[in-house]
């Protein structure tokens, strides 16, 4: 699944671990998710969303 987290975290001014405590986990999660390596839960995908304040399709979009 391919994200656009890491630019909209930039956009922001926060870290990832700045990041990872707004949504309560942990830094590695962050890390995981914004390469690709980890496909977020659907509650913290929800979770994710709201803290942007987009919509989970405009952040999240199916890979190859």
């Amino acid at each position: 699944m391919n994200n656009c987290i890491r630019e909209l975290r930039n956009d922001h001014g926060w870290s990832q671990a700045d990041l990872a405590d707004r949504l309560d986990v942990s830094r590695q999660t962050i890390n995981a998710i914004e390469t690709g390596k980890y496909d977020p839960s659907l509650p913290l995908a929800f979770k994710i969303a709201r803290l942007f304040g987009l919509s989970i399709e405009a952040i999240f979009e199916p890979g190859p």
